[in-house]
């Protein structure tokens, strides 16, 4: 975990700068890189392990000022995140700063007020910033001569700005709770236009290249009290509006099976406006992940990625691309290569696609320079951490940012995972990614089990912070000798719509543990594992099943570790609202819970978690702290006050983590 972590990766609209964030040690600063040599160097200089995340990283189309986000969210009670203790006031502020050096300059407020709300969007000539913050529109040049000021006082809470091609226009996402409105702001004008407004929820603007028509996605408006149990899929449609009358109209409708249903997150990274009569979106109708490609005039929409594989559209990893010729796509995927990620290229005007980069490494959030001259990614392996890197003619790669690697990183005396196919308890294929230590004997073996659940842990260091860090985890509790398990469980994503959507998973069956106890009993097959030596540990939804494994099985796992797991599900589950079969699916969400177990638990556990957790409430592991100190259970805890669920400095995740391993030394190698 010495190794410096690069995202946000971005690239200029003209010319061949890219821009991304390295956080090192908790310490994070923005990075530049210029064609043709891409020297890489800093462009901020921060020092301290503050806690303050750096977000929504953007450069001007000339490439010489990057904008960003510097400071966390507001959490429920409307304070800022600030595990740094500090005795001042924190902010969550956007700076300007440009790349050939001098200090970041302020030029407003942001307090987007939920996780991961940051959006930052600069205007075609370079010149202004906007930005969602405190349920409006702000707006600030660039240069800073002049305080950022909102542009809409709209009752709804505005998010999602898209500036028009010709800069004079702003469409953005009025969100009213059970509808939302596609409003536009017309500099020069003193009123809103809404578009073809409805009782559905309209979202995520984009505009066509000329500027003529706006594109947007529909899905039905919020009912009244429907029920908890049945699961409730969303059709939905792409429309077209001519953004000068308002008027609307839809160009595709969705399917109406489970599998057609809207998935947001593959169209935040996925759904845009290449050319002036074409639309890409993103679609599981048959039951994989893909790009698709529909006229304007409408019709059916043609596959642009067909296969047994996903394209990689996870939450926080931008790994869809439109080059700027508008005539093709750079994204990665798992095809060929179903635990790990790939870079891809496919025309809009068709053909096959055709494979970038391969191997063992993995490859995600590629951006494309101006005139499609180089492709820059990042990318890892199993010994290797995430970094920048620029493709190279004959598919050679170029590392960036090389200097800040450390030196003394011990990528020799890692472990490549092997990858495991084996079956859960029901007959589901399940994929696992096996740590096995040298030397002779039985050792101690350890599960993990990732959060989500919609991720996938991968063959190398993952391209998402959170789990980068846990592979980290994973490969030192191997390096001090335990045979360490990462299993996919199913509920994650990439291997397809029936995975990610089993039948009574979660609050209402639980079944994914079952994969969780096949998961265990591979293990304690293992000729070279001692069957009584076995741990388990996980964050977030894998503390969850870290706390069922220790609470339902006992007998198959010795010791756990729990970072911020959720132990009733009642209470975490379900949305807080009247519901006809409310008290029906209370009982349903508290049965497939750690605490309706807490008369079988028996195995030790450390509960970690920070206090000021948006994700998972504190109350969860205060109320499990003291249920397990009524039936005796043996504990212990460490809390990090003022800290988030991903916990926001560096030194939270190292005290996490030698606790963690100092714990299953003391449970499971207690000869030592």
């Amino acid at each position: 975990m010495g190794s410096p972590f690069p995202s946000e990766l971005t690239v200029s609209a003209h010319g061949q700068t890219v821009a991304w964030v390295f956080n090192l040690r908790g310490v994070r600063n923005v990075w530049v890189a210029t064609g043709p040599d891409f020297h890489a160097h800093a462009v901020t200089h921060y020092t301290t392990d503050d806690g303050k995340d750096i977000a929504s990283l953007r450069l001007t189309p000339n490439g010489k000022t990057v904008v960003y986000v510097h400071g966390d969210e507001r959490n429920d009670q409307g304070q800022m995140a600030d595990p740094s203790g500090s005795v001042q006031p924190p902010h969550q502020d956007v700076y300007a700063a440009s790349v050939d050096g001098g200090e970041p300059r302020l030029l407003g407020t942001m307090d987007c007020g939920y996780e991961d709300c940051e959006d930052i969007q600069i205007s075609p000539n370079g010149r202004y910033a906007v930005w969602a913050g405190r349920g409006k529109i702000w707006i600030a040049p660039v240069s800073g001569a002049e305080p950022a000021r909102p542009l809409t006082y709209d009752r709804g809470h505005d998010i999602e700005p898209r500036w028009s091609p010709s800069g004079k226009m702003i469409a953005f996402d009025s969100q009213r709770g059970d509808h939302s409105f596609i409003a536009i702001y017309d500099f020069g004008h003193g009123h809103l236009r809404f578009i073809s407004p409805d009782f559905d929820r309209d979202m995520l603007p984009r505009w066509s290249p000329n500027g003529k028509q706006l594109a947007f996605i529909r899905i039905p408006g919020a009912r009244i009290q429907p029920p908890l149990i049945p699961i409730h899929y969303s059709t939905w449609k792409i429309m077209l509006a001519n953004p000068k009358t308002g008027e609307a109209r839809a160009i595709w409708r969705s399917g109406t099976a489970p599998q057609d249903s809207f998935d947001l997150y593959a169209e935040m990274t996925s759904f845009c406006f290449p050319t002036s009569n074409q639309i890409v979106f993103a679609s599981q109708s048959d039951g994989w992940k893909h790009l698709y490609v529909l006229s304007t005039q409408g019709g059916p929409a043609r596959l642009l990625t067909p296969g047994a594989y996903s394209i990689n559209t996870q939450f926080d990893l931008h790994n869809v691309f439109l080059t700027p010729g508008r005539h093709s796509i750079v994204y990665a995927s798992n095809e060929n290569d179903i635990d790990r990620s790939h870079l891809w290229r496919v025309s809009l005007g068709g053909g096959a696609p055709v494979q970038l980069t391969s191997g063992k490494t993995i490859e995600c959030s590629p951006v494309v320079t101006a005139k499609g001259r180089h492709i820059v990614f990042l990318s890892s392996s199993g010994r290797r951490p995430l970094m920048p890197y620029l493709l190279e003619a004959g598919g050679q790669r170029k590392e960036l940012g090389t200097a800040l690697f450390p030196k003394d990183f011990p990528m020799a005396q890692l472990i490549e995972p092997r990858e495991i196919v084996f079956h859960s308890l029901d007959g589901t294929i399940l994929h696992g990614h096996l740590f096995v230590p040298p030397g002779k004997g039985r050792h101690p073996a350890i599960l993990y089990l990732h959060g989500g659940p919609m991720r996938q842990m991968l063959l190398g260091f993952n391209p998402q912070r959170y789990y980068h860090y846990f592979y980290a985890a994973d490969e030192y509790l191997a390096s001090r000798g335990y045979v360490v398990f990462s299993v996919n469980y199913r509920l994650g994503t990439m291997y397809g719509w029936a995975f990610r959507h089993p039948a009574n998973a979660g609050w209402r069956g639980a079944s994914e543990y079952q994969d969780v106890v096949a998961s265990g009993r591979y293990l304690a097959k293992l000729p070279y594992v001692d069957p009584h030596r076995i741990g388990i540990w996980g964050g977030s939804y894998g503390g969850y099943l870290t706390a069922m494994g220790l609470a339902r099985n006992s007998d198959l796992f010795a010791a756990g570790v729990d970072l911020e797991g959720m132990s009733d599900r009642a209470f975490t589950a379900l949305p807080n609202r009247p519901a006809p079969d409310r008290a029906a699916a209370e009982a349903l969400a508290f049965k497939n819970s750690p605490d309706n177990y807490i008369s079988t638990w028996r195995s030790p556990v450390l509960l970690i978690q920070g206090d000021d957790d948006r994700n998972v409430p504190f109350s969860q592991n205060v109320d499990l702290a003291d249920r397990l100190r009524a039936h005796h259970i043996p504990f212990q805890v460490l809390v990090f006050p003022n800290e988030v669920h991903m916990f926001l400095r560096w030194r939270s995740w190292i005290r996490a983590f030698e606790a963690s391993a100092a714990f299953f030394n003391e449970h499971l190698r207690p000869q030592q």
